[in-house]
């Protein structure tokens, strides 16, 4: 008997294991075929020499070890073949009084993988949460990733759905500016992320996805779970590589995160199943961003600056529209407003980038917008865009005339002509308008009582639709007057699509809340796995509230285990009509009956207590205020069901 084994206890009682049965146990990181025939306990390979069936997994019959894979035969005491050269390697065994041991030999250092090279680079470059599945094409990555989160150098989030973990990885990037990644199998692990990876590149967040592959030998073969990855991340990947056996492996990721984050897109590497596990040699080394990222702080041609000089200081009432591209600069663009006594408003995706209490605050712009701003859009004599698109939701006129910046020279003058369109990095360009702030005030009016005025007006008219009630569940306009006294001030707030978002753009009056939305795609399902992301990014830090209809909720509801798994304090607040609300209104509004609309969920609140989280519901207005603080109080995961009138939105 070898004296350098290790002793593996794998049964506490050998009479686990019947006489005539075979199972599968664990010696260290060596799976064991456990066989007990003729009195006489074995400990054998557990990989058929074939296809490495489980042989644990199969069975005793005339006194042979069959394979459940394909029947082949074995002794289950010697391993043998009858006669044939594929036998199987047996293993040590000792039996102390009940307990079951199998010696096996001490495993050798671990060696780094291309993979460990890999995701050290990915780590050094700042992508240290990844939110995914494990599963049997990306083992050799995951187990890199594994070490990496060993040592502290990152977080893993595993999912229930690829799209969510998509959509959390959306989201992280949309929060911070940086990329988080998702991970999946070969396959539909990995088509289940696109819708995410679609809403990352539409609303330019910067994403990386890493995905498993089948073997390289058997590409083409119709294997199972075969997909051309490469080929089908094409239409949304800005990089989209397979990686190589001989590929430049730090190389590449680095490129990937590089291009993520310049392009503010998406990047995919697929990683076939026997390429994850290749040592690295003494050429392979991981890198850092170390000066590999220039300075993006851009100045604008000085044409373009001083045309938009001389508009600004022509205008006697300006208005700012900010979009989700100046969320990073709005310290300089507010500090512009009030020397320029203007208006500011946002795009839906920018709510709240300057707080509604704020005296040149208006609030959302567009179809999920407040009266407020579109008044002030139309008096304007000059408007003064800053990282918006200009998209139909927001309905920025085209008749007024108009000074653009933006980081992105494609985003200028996208759907028409601008009068002045200014190529720059967005804090960069608002600083140098505001060193001729004194020069351009002059001829301002004062817009600040006039921004009151209008808030009262509104502000009235919401006390009015506050009373509304048809007794037909609670209406929306009294769950965001309730959201908007309780939220905390700084919360990451993330809303769905459908009738809630509009009322939620529409009702709730933000403080120094971050908004995070399905923009440009408009994917419903968004607001949970987005909160997740929002966690990722922030932690305990900050309050993370998600807003979601009852059609949204059911698109990932499995993942409320997550964040029970994970102690996520997110609180989930849905708003129950049991109907695609907003479909059902654009099927009347297009002439068309009300069809498919209807909906049967389960019991929210009860199926979020079955998952281990925090739940209520509410029925009745009255019954709004002290549930919505209890909701928010609750340490851990909550969710708050409310029973809403699909009609009072």
């Amino acid at each position: 008997m070898p004296h350098d084994l290790i002793w593996h206890k794998v049964l506490d009682n050998k009479n686990e294991l019947s006489e005539g049965r075979v199972m599968t146990v664990e010696a260290g990181h060596t799976q064991i075929c456990l066989t007990h025939f003729g009195g006489v306990y074995t400990a054998l390979t557990n990989k058929c020499p074939h296809q490495g069936g489980p042989l644990g997994e199969g069975s005793i019959e005339n006194g042979l070890l069959r394979c459940p894979w394909h029947g082949w035969d074995f002794n289950p005491c010697g391993g043998d073949s009858d006669g044939f050269d594929d036998g199987l390697k047996t293993y040590e065994i000792k039996i102390e009084g009940d307990e079951v041991y199998v010696g096996i030999e001490s495993e050798p250092e671990h060696h780094d993988t291309l993979s460990d090279i890999m995701a050290e680079t990915m780590v050094n470059w700042g992508v240290n949460r990844v939110f995914g599945m494990v599963g049997h094409s990306n083992l050799g990555l995951a187990d890199a990733l594994r070490r990496q989160e060993e040592k502290g150098r990152l977080k893993f989030i595993g999912i229930r759905h690829e799209g969510a973990a998509s959509f959390a990885a959306s989201a992280y990037g949309k929060l911070t500016g940086k990329p988080a990644a998702c991970f999946a199998i070969a396959g539909p692990g990995s088509t289940n992320m696109f819708t995410g990876l679609w809403d990352a590149k539409v609303d330019r967040a910067p994403i990386l996805a890493l995905t498993g592959q089948v073997a390289t030998q058997v590409v083409g073969t119709g294997n199972f779970q075969e997909v051309d990855l490469v080929r089908a991340f094409q239409t949304v990947a800005e990089f989209n590589h397979r990686v190589e056996h001989k590929s430049k492996h730090a190389e590449l990721m680095s490129l990937a995160i590089k291009h993520a984050l310049l392009k503010r897109d998406v990047s995919h590497l697929t990683f076939p199943d026997e390429v994850q596990v290749i040592p690295a040699d003494e050429t392979d080394k991981p890198q850092t961003p170390k000066q590999r990222i220039t300075s993006l702080q851009i100045a604008p041609p000085q044409e373009s600056l001083d045309a938009a000089l001389n508009l600004l200081k022509e205008s006697t009432k300006p208005a700012i529209v900010v979009g989700h591209g100046a969320r990073f600069h709005m310290e300089p663009i507010i500090q512009l407003a009030e020397q320029l006594n203007c208006p500011v408003m946002t795009t839906f995706k920018g709510k709240g980038l300057i707080p509604d209490q704020h005296e040149l605050g208006c609030g959302v712009l567009g179809r999920s917008g407040t009266p407020i701003a579109s008044y002030f859009m139309n008096e304007a004599d000059l408007l003064l865009v800053i990282g918006a698109s200009f998209s139909n939701h927001t309905g920025i006129t085209p008749k007024k005339p108009t000074i653009q910046i933006d980081f992105d020279p494609l985003a200028l003058s996208k759907f028409h002509a601008i009068d002045v369109a200014v190529y720059g990095e967005i804090s960069r360009t608002v600083g140098l308008i505001l060193e001729k702030a004194q020069a351009l005030k002059a001829s301002k009016t004062n817009q600040r009582p006039a921004i009151a005025d209008r808030w009262a007006i509104w502000r009235a008219e919401k006390s009015k639709r506050l009373q509304e009630d048809r007794g037909k569940g609670v209406s929306s306009m009294a769950v965001f007057d309730a959201l908007t006294r309780f939220a905390p001030s700084n919360a990451v707030m993330c809303v769905d699509v459908g009738n809630n978002a509009y009322s939620f753009g529409r009702y709730f009056e933000s403080t120094a809340q971050s908004f995070l939305m399905s923009g440009y795609l408009g994917s419903i399902g968004f607001a949970l796995p987005a909160a997740m992301g929002a966690w990722a990014a922030v932690g305990d830090k900050r309050p993370i509230i998600a807003v979601a209809g009852d059609g949204g909720l059911c698109q990932y509801l499995a993942e409320i285990t997550t964040l029970v798994h994970y102690e996520m304090p997110v609180k989930v607040l849905v708003l129950n009509n049991n109907e695609l609300g907003k479909i059902t209104k654009e099927q009347r509004a297009g002439g068309w009956d009300k069809w498919a609309t209807d909906l049967v969920n389960p019991d929210f609140a009860s199926y979020a207590k079955s998952c281990g989280a925090y739940g209520d519901r509410v029925t009745h207005k009255e019954e709004l205020d002290s549930a919505i603080q209890a909701f928010l109080k609750h340490p851990g995961p909550a969710l708050l069901e409310i029973a809403t009138d699909v009609k009072l939105i």
